[in-house]
């Protein structure tokens, strides 16, 4: 089957937040479209392997997305037929479950 790889709007605008912020760290064009640049190769060969990467699991159950890591940041993915759609862009370090799902204590 091929797959056809799509970014959300968020998942848009979070690539945008990577470029910017290694530009800020780096001060340096060419380091910031190399880092997305390498991001979107490592995403990209998903079409190839859809459900590669980790199983995104919550409360003990599987989510449905899965994560690839690129550095400092994970790319969350799910596989809906034969599109492959990137959600969400999230540095590590940040509170990526919360983000994707929200408060579950509300």
């Amino acid at each position: 089957m091929k797959y056809l790889l799509r970014y959300t709007p968020e998942a848009a605008r979070d690539m945008m937040d990577v470029w910017n912020g290694v530009y800020g760290a780096s001060k340096d064009y060419d380091t910031a479209d190399k880092y997305v640049d390498e991001l979107r190769e490592l995403i990209a060969d998903k079409k190839q392997f859809p459900f590669s990467g980790v199983m995104v699991k919550y409360r003990g159950l599987f989510t449905g997305f899965y994560a690839v890591r690129y550095k400092k940041y994970f790319a969350f993915s799910r596989v809906r037929g034969n599109n492959i759609e990137v959600v969400r862009i999230i540095m590590a370090k940040r509170d990526f479950m919360k983000i994707l799902f929200g408060d579950a204590e509300d």
